[in-house]
């Protein structure tokens, strides 16, 4: 498939994720999943990014950072209640709802449904905060319920910060029929090296031209928030990534955005300030400061 060539022979923080990219233009085979829009695929690479160079939010398109904080914020919280994210006018998780409430479709009526539809079920943050709790309802207090992974990950973190077994996994396979989505990542890990906090995750399915983006800065934002959390440096950020596709009606936007320069901005850096907990941090509390990029790039989902 021809495509546009970009040239990384200047090392720049963002350049690995243009380089994925570009593989994909150049090695792709095409593969029709779920969605029925066929899309370029390769099986695996990986992101890897040194957090004291800047914040990895891409400069070669405008990405929300807003709607990334908002959506990290309803993980860390366990919240599965779709309107808590439309009552901040983040609408990622619109088109998706409990499947055993609003069943996936691609017709108009199970669409209807799953739009109106609040109960995300047992997504995310349910599984970081409450691991294998019975799930009921987007409205139940699952206080003190199932596995507290990213409270005893933070305890280890301050305990015992050489420990090897820090890791929160979102995949349950006892409850995946209980989720709008499978996790796409759906693990991550830290490790501590130096003093420094490293976050590694781990992702089955990766959107590289829409859903990448927002998984680089919140993994990115979560790394920051758990070292403010434990007193340490930020380390390196890290994501492997396992079915990596770009979907067909994505090509052109992605040849528009390799041609733009991956020099031309500096990254950005976040601020959170004041910070006393991670359990109590809101969205609005980190700061992107000096983000400047080209344009937006328009994607449409794949559903």
């Amino acid at each position: 498939m021809p495509c546009l060539r970009t040239d990384f022979s200047v090392a720049t923080p963002m350049k690995n994720y243009h380089e994925i990219v570009q593989k994909i233009l150049d090695e792709g085979v095409l593969k029709m999943p779920r969605q029925g829009i066929e899309a370029y695929t390769i099986a695996g690479a990986m992101f890897e990014h040194d957090m004291s160079t800047g914040f990895p939010i891409l400069t070669t398109k405008k990405v929300p950072f807003r709607l990334v904080a908002s959506e990290l914020e309803f993980f860390i919280k366990g919240i599965t209640d779709k309107k808590w994210l439309l009552n901040r006018n983040n609408h990622i998780w619109d088109e998706w709802a409990h499947p055993k409430k609003a069943p996936y479709g691609h017709d108009d009526e199970s669409k209807k449904r799953m739009l109106e539809e609040r109960d995300l079920g047992a997504i995310y943050g349910f599984q970081w905060r409450h691991f294998n709790a019975e799930y009921k309802d987007y409205n139940t207090n699952y206080e003190g319920q199932g596995v507290d992974q990213l409270k005893r990950l933070i305890e280890t973190l301050r305990t015992n910060p050489n420990d090897r077994r820090m890791i929160v996994s979102a995949w349950n396979p006892a409850m995946l029929d209980q989720m709008a989505l499978p996790p796409c990542h759906y693990l991550f890990q830290v490790t501590v090296i130096d003093g420094k906090l490293n976050l590694m995750w781990n992702q089955r399915s990766v959107d590289t031209m829409l859903g990448l983006p927002f998984n680089i800065a919140s993994y990115a934002l979560l790394l920051h928030l758990l070292a403010k959390e434990v007193g340490l440096e930020e380390g390196k950020l890290v994501g492997f990534l396992g079915d990596v596709h770009l979907f067909v009606n994505h090509v052109e936007g992605a040849k528009e955005q390799l041609s733009r320069d991956v020099n031309k901005y500096p990254l950005p850096t976040v601020d959170t300030d004041p910070f006393d907990s991670i359990f109590n941090w809101q969205y609005q509390d980190s700061v992107l400061t000096d983000y400047e990029s080209y344009p937006r790039i328009k994607f449409d989902i794949a559903i």
